[in-house]
């Protein structure tokens, strides 16, 4: 048994001695995972784990999906690399099965490895089909790790180097709780958040902007859920302004809102230009950048991907989205999304210290607070839930700027069972950190 304990220990200290420091993983002492199934994990020391994270809202299908590893080991028996020199049939039927998906005319895919590259791609394209240049974005957002991405990002600690791009300015993100004018009605808080987004154009870009781009929650920021009417007000303003309207799908895409195949049609708002990744293969690394074809025929100049669009990817998301679509992930979201939000709004009532539950479907959240009358981020709180909760067998994310955000997005599969049971597993771990506090 000895030797079995210590070997996520061991496993750790290896990657201290060959991975970036940078590359921070949750908890004092890192939790190493070696099998999962379903939403279940298992770590190297052989416990298990109910999975409410899902490898940041990626496997969204369950570990290990069935139909997806069949259909990935099939193609990697037959082609497993070409890059986009060439034509695959693989690659096209998962952008016919994408396009199927996508709302209104967006219908011309570019596929990447990664939310990231997708994003550059989206940030080019708007560019190119404009003729002009600057960015607006929202704070708190989060947009990958490239220097664009990074640029577009609203959160100090995830800017971190200075290679930062020029032409990207920031506009207040719709966020009700922590909105500067307090509580008030929807109407009031999108006529706030336009003005902001009106004067950011005429004061801090040239007036011309190429594009605006949001999450239609936002993911890293605390699954930021925006008031209604938001979206529909700004695609509108910058559109007056000459600009494109590209919405950031990495997380909230595919079903996982809940009634609807992506979080931008809860707002009966078409966008310009749509970016995938995540939950779109149910855990194989694929991107996507998805536009109408009078916008994909503005792009000027080469361009390929040497692994976008990958057969073996290709043949792995094929499989995931016929899966959302014949097990339709949208319901399900919907339902498994109620019992999950009614469960934590019973914790709410119960623990003082969660200030706010919100979010849509399988994509929910608590903002955790020192006091709910002042609303000191709760970080303190945050890092001792994330521990009482692995303590009880069950992953969680953290977000918010100042990490004190849960964030539990499980797989769209997931059963009544089991969402009453990671339910159970968190009341408990919220009881111990309420008795560690009193």
């Amino acid at each position: 048994m000895e030797s079995v304990v210590q070997r996520g220990v061991e496993i750790w200290g290896r990657q201290q001695d060959v991975i970036f420091d940078a590359v921070r993983p949750f908890y004092e002492e890192p939790l190493v995972l070696t099998e999962g199934q379903g939403v279940f994990v298992t770590d190297a020391d052989g416990r298990e784990y109910l999975d409410f994270f899902a490898g940041i809202l990626t496997t969204s299908l369950g570990h290990c999906h069935p139909r997806i590893v069949s259909a990935v080991q099939n193609q990697a028996g037959r082609l497993g690399h070409t890059s986009t020199l060439y034509v695959t049939e693989p690659q096209v039927n998962a952008a016919e099965r994408l396009v199927a998906l996508t709302p209104g005319e967006l219908d011309r895919v570019f596929f990447t490895n990664s939310g990231s590259e997708a994003i550059e791609t989206a940030l080019s394209l708007a560019r190119m089909h404009t003729g002009r240049t600057e960015i607006v974005a929202l704070r708190h957002a989060y947009h990958g790790r490239t220097d664009v991405a990074r640029s577009l990002t609203a959160h100090a600690s995830w800017r971190g180097l200075p290679s930062l791009v020029a032409g990207v300015t920031h506009t207040l993100a719709p966020y009700p709780y922590r909105a500067a004018i307090g509580a008030t009605s929807d109407e009031e808080l999108v006529d706030y958040y336009a003005r902001d987004l009106v004067e950011a154009i005429e004061t801090t870009t040239n007036g011309r902007p190429a594009a605006l781009i949001a999450e239609t929650i936002q993911g890293v920021g605390g699954f930021i859920v925006p008031p209604r009417g938001y979206f529909q007000r700004v695609a509108e303003i910058i559109r007056s302004y000459g600009g494109l309207f590209i919405s950031d799908e990495v997380q909230a895409g595919f079903g996982r809102t809940g009634v609807h195949w992506f979080g931008i049609e809860h707002w009966q708002t078409v966008p310009d230009i749509v970016v995938m990744a995540k939950g779109i293969a149910g855990g194989l690394p694929v991107g996507a950048t998805v536009t109408r074809a009078d916008i994909s025929d503005s792009w000027r100049g080469k361009t390929l991907s040497t692994f976008g669009g990958n057969p073996i990817c290709m043949a792995g998301m094929a499989a995931a989205l016929d899966v959302m679509v014949e097990e339709d992930v949208r319901a399900r979201a919907r339902e498994r999304g109620d019992q999950l939000r009614a469960g934590l709004e019973r914790l709410a009532a119960r623990f003082p210290w969660i200030g706010q539950v919100r979010g849509m479907g399988l994509m929910q959240g608590m903002e955790l607070v020192e006091d709910r009358v002042t609303k000191e981020p709760g970080a303190r709180v945050m890092k001792a839930l994330l521990q009482a909760t692995r303590e009880e067998g069950l992953l969680i994310g953290a977000g918010g700027l100042n990490g004190h955000v849960v964030r539990l997005g499980p797989s769209l599969l997931i059963s009544e069972n089991e969402v009453a049971e990671g339910l159970t597993r968190l009341e408990r771990a919220c009881a111990a950190v309420e008795e560690g506090r009193s």
